[in-house]
C-alpha cells in the first residue's frame, strides 16, 4: 500500500472522527431545534427483504435501511434485492448490474443527478463500483423505457441514488452512523452529519467498507477482498423555502480481487465535483428552474501482482500493470411547467467524457509511460416529459427527446483513427394509468421506443467487428429499442400487491461472440442482431396477523436471438424470493428463502463485453434469518446469517474462476457465492 493511500485513509478517519466529536456537541447544544430535511422519526425495527413498486414502473426506496442479504458493499449489490435485478458475478465486490437480462449502458446510472462512467475496457469498474449505497438517501428504479429527463439511452431503465438537501429550521445538526460487523473479516463504517440553520448547511459523509476473501459452501476459500473508502461534502445556501445552490464534492479510493479475472484493481480513484440551483414555487405557469453541472473522474489501475501472486508463465507471466482513466463532465437545464390538469417537465442536457490509458510489464511500469488518449465522446440531447390528469381516475404520461451523439477515435493502431461518427437519434414513450373505482388499485399500460448510441466498451474493447468491417467503431450500429410495459398495483392496509409485464423489440441489440484467437486467447467480435425480449415481476405482502407480515415475490426474463433463432445470452433465470416476519414492539425476527430456477437456456461463446454464456447453471435454494432490535428511538441493532444451510451454490451470471487462482482454464468453473455468513449491525440517528 502506498503512503499516499494510507495518509488519505488516516486523513479520512480523522475527518470522520473529528466531526462526530463536533456535531454531537451541536446535538447536546441544539437538541430543541429540529431537522426538517431527513425522516428522524424512530428506527424502524425490521429488516428489508423485499421492495414493493412506489408507482407504475417506479420504485423508490432508503438505501440506508438494513436489507438481507447481508448489507451491500457497492450499487450493483445492493439493486440484487429489488425484483428483476441480478449481476454478473466475479468475485466478493464490483459486479455488474442486470435488468430484465439488459446490461450496460442500456441502464442509465445517475448519482447526485450525475453521470459516473468507469474506465476499464472490460468493466472490472463499473459506474455502480464507485456508489456505496447506504451514503445516499433515496433509490430511484425507473423500468423500461418510460423516462426521458435524465439522459440519452435507458431503454432498460433507469437508476438514480441521491442526497437530499438538508432543511434546519434553526441552528441545529444530526447524526447517522452505523457499523457493521461480519464473516470473512466483514467491517464498514458509514458516517452521514449535517449542521446547518435556515440560511445554509455543511454536510459530510463518508464510508469505509473491507472484507478478507470468503469461503463457499465446501468451504474452499474464494479470491474476493476488497478495501474502499469515500468522502463527500455538500455546502448548501437556502436564503428562503424555495431556493437551493449547493456545491458538492467528493473522494474515493479502493482496491478488489477478482476470482473471475486475470487481473485485480489496485486503484479505484474517484474525483467529484457538482453544482446545482433550484428555484421552486415560481408563481406562474412555470413553476419550478433547475440547473445543474456536474464533473466525475475514475482513475483506475489493474495489475496481477498487488493482490495475488504474478504466474510465471502463460500470456499474463510477469508483473504487468495496465493504467486507464475517464473524464466525464455534463450538465442539465430543465423547467417544470403547470396548468390545471397538465405538468411538463422541458430542458436540455449534455455530457462529454474522455478516455485514455497506459501500461506495461514490470511492477508499478505504468507511471513511467505516458497517457495515451484513445476516445472522445459528446452527447447532446433536449426532451420534455408532459402529465396530463384527464381525469381523477386517469392519467396520461408521455414524453420525448431527441440526442446528437458523436464518438472520436485516437487509437494509434486502429484503421479508423482520426474518424468520427455521430448519430441523431430520437426517443419517447407514452403512457396510461387507471385508478380503478371499485378497487384500491391502479392499471397501467405503456409503449416506450428508446434508441442509444453504441458506448465506449461497444465500439473500442472488441477485438472485431462484423465481418467486411474496419471494427466495431467503424461498423457497430445503434440500437432500437421498442417495448410494452403492462401492469397493476393494489394496496390496503394489510395486502399489497403488484404485477408487471413487458414485450419488446430490440433491432440492431449489440452482441458480443467470443471464439478462440491466437496461442489460445479468446478474441471478442462485436455484431447487431434483431432480439425479442419478454417477461415480468410480481410479488405481495399481508399482514395475515397482527404481528405476523409474508411478503413474497417473482421475476422472469427471456430472450430470443430472432437473427438465427437461438436464445439471447447472459440473461438471468426465474427467481422467486419469500419472506416471512414477525415484529412487536421495538424488536423483529424474520426469514428469507430466495429459489432460483435452472438456467438452460443459453447461447454458448456469446454474451456482452463483461461475461459469455459458457454452460448451463443449476437451480439452488438459499434460506436465511434476520432479527432487529430497536434499544431506543436513535439506536437500533440488527443481525442475520446468510445462507444458513451453507450450501455450495454458483450464479447463472458469472465470469467463471481465472486459471490464476487455480481454476482449471480448459473447463470454465463457476465461482461460488459466500457459504454461512454472521452480520451484525448497529444504526444511530441522532
Amino acid at each position: 500500500m502506498s503512503g499516499s493511500t494510507v495518509t488519505l485513509r488516516l486523513s479520512l478517519q480523522g475527518t470522520i472522527a473529528l466531526l462526530c466529536g463536533t456535531l454531537f456537541s451541536h446535538v447536546a447544544l441544539a437538541a430543541d431545534s429540529g431537522h426538517e430535511g431527513h425522516d428522524h422519526t424512530e428506527l424502524s425495527p425490521t429488516v428489508i427483504t423485499a421492495v414493493a413498486p412506489s408507482s407504475p414502473l417506479t420504485i423508490v426506496t432508503n438505501p440506508k435501511d438494513p436489507r438481507q442479504p447481508v448489507p451491500a458493499s457497492d450499487g450493483a449489490d445492493y439493486l440484487k434485492t429489488i425484483p428483476g435485478f441480478s449481476a454478473i458475478r466475479a468475485g466478493g465486490t464490483n459486479g455488474d448490474p442486470v435488468l430484465r437480462g439488459m446490461f450496460g449502458s442500456r441502464l442509465n446510472i445517475l448519482t447526485n443527478g450525475g453521470v459516473m462512467l468507469g474506465a476499464c475496457p472490460n468493466r472490472m469498474d463499473a459506474p455502480t463500483s464507485y456508489i456505496s449505497p447506504e451514503t445516499y438517501d433515496r433509490l430511484t428504479v425507473i423500468k423500461g423505457p418510460q423516462s426521458v429527463q435524465w439522459g440519452p439511452g435507458a431503454s432498460a431503465g433507469t437508476i438514480l441514488f441521491d442526497r437530499e438537501p438538508e432543511q434546519f429550521g434553526e441552528l441545529g445538526s444530526r447524526v447517522n452512523a452505523s457499523l457493521l460487523a461480519g464473516s470473512n473479516g466483514r467491517f464498514d463504517k458509514v458516517l452521514d452529519a449535517a449542521a446547518g440553520n435556515a440560511q445554509g448547511y455543511a454536510r459530510f459523509v463518508g464510508n469505509q467498507s473491507r472484507s478478507d476473501d470468503y469461503k463457499d459452501g465446501n468451504g474452499d476459500t474464494v479470491p474476493s477482498r476488497w478495501d474502499k473508502w469515500n468522502g463527500d461534502v455538500a455546502l448548501g445556501w437556502t436564503p428562503d423555502a424555495d431556493t437551493l445552490l449547493e456545491l458538492t464534492a467528493g473522494k474515493g479510493d479502493g482496491e478488489a480481487r477478482y476470482a473471475g479475472r486475470g487481473m485485480d484493481g489496485s486503484q479505484f480513484k474517484r474525483e467529484s465535483l457538482g453544482l446545482r440551483f433550484e428555484k421552486s414555487n415560481l408563481g406562474g405557469v412555470l413553476d419550478k428552474l433547475e440547473a445543474q453541472v456536474y464533473y466525475n473522474y475514475a482513475d483506475h489501475v489493474m495489475d496481477n501482482y498487488s493482490l495475488r501472486t504474478s504466474p510465471t508463465s502463460g500470456m499474463m507471466a510477469g508483473p504487468m500493470v495496465s493504467n486507464v482513466d475517464r473524464r466525464t463532465l455534463g450538465g442539465r437545464l430543465k423547467a417544470t411547467w403547470r396548468w390545471e390538469d397538465v405538468t411538463l417537465v422541458s430542458g436540455v442536457d449534455a455530457q462529454t467524457n474522455e478516455h485514455r490509458q497506459r501500461g506495461g510489464m514490470g511492477v508499478d511500469a505504468h507511471k513511467a509511460e505516458p497517457w495515451t488518449k484513445d476516445a472522445d465522446f459528446h452527447n447532446y440531447g433536449v426532451f420534455g416529459e408532459l402529465t396530463w390528469e384527464t381525469s381523477s381516475q386517469d392519467r396520461l404520461v408521455s414524453g420525448a427527446r431527441l440526442d446528437r451523439a458523436s464518438a472520436k477515435d485516437f487509437r494509434e493502431a486502429s484503421a479508423t483513427r482520426g474518424n468520427t461518427r455521430a448519430d441523431t437519434l430520437p426517443s419517447g414513450f407514452v403512457r396510461y394509468e387507471h385508478d380503478l373505482l371499485d378497487l384500491p388499485a391502479t392499471t397501467y399500460v405503456g409503449l416506450g421506443h428508446a434508441q442509444r448510441f453504441p458506448d465506449y466498451w461497444e465500439l473500442f474493447s472488441p477485438k472485431s467487428g462484423p465481418a467486411g468491417s474496419l471494427n466495431a467503431f467503424d461498423s457497430i450500429k445503434p440500437e432500437k429499442t421498442t417495448q410494452l410495459d403492462v401492469g397493476i398495483q393494489y394496496k390496503t392496509e394489510q395486502l399489497e400487491a403488484w404485477a408487471s409485464g413487458y414485450v419488446g423489440q430490440v433491432r440492431d441489440y449489440i452482441l458480443f461472440d467470443y471464439r478462440p484467437g491466437m496461442m489460445g486467447m479468446l478474441s471478442s467480435q462485436a455484431q447487431n442482431i434483431d432480439a425479442r425480449i419478454m417477461g415480468g415481476e410480481l410479488g405481495a405482502a399481508y399482514q395475515f396477523a397482527p404481528n405476523w407480515k409474508a411478503d413474497a415475490t417473482l421475476a422472469y426474463a427471456w430472450g430470443k436471438n430472432s437473427s438465427d433463432g437461438k436464445a439471447l445470452p447472459q440473461m438471468p433465470p426465474l427467481e422467486s424470493r419469500l419472506g416471512l416476519t414477525y415484529s412487536r414492539d421495538a424488536w423483529s425476527a424474520g426469514a428469507l428463502w430466495r429459489l432460483v430456477s435452472a438456467q438452460n437456456r443459453i447461447a454458448e461463446g456469446s454474451g456482452n463485453v463483461v461475461g459469455k454464456d459458457y454452460e448451463k447453471s443449476a437451480g439452488f435454494g438459499v434460506f436465511s434469518l434476520n432479527g432487529a432490535y430497536r434499544v431506543s428511538k436513535n439506536i437500533k441493532l440488527s443481525a442475520g446469517v446468510d445462507n444458513l444451510f451453507d450450501k455450495a451454490y454458483a450464479e447463472h451470471l458469472n465470469l467463471a474462476g481465472n486459471a490464476g487462482f487455480g481454476y482449471p482454464a480448459s473447463d470454465p468453473q463457476a465461482i461460488n457465492e459466500p457459504g454461512r455468513t454472521l452480520w451484525t449491525k448497529v444504526d444511530l440517528s441522532f
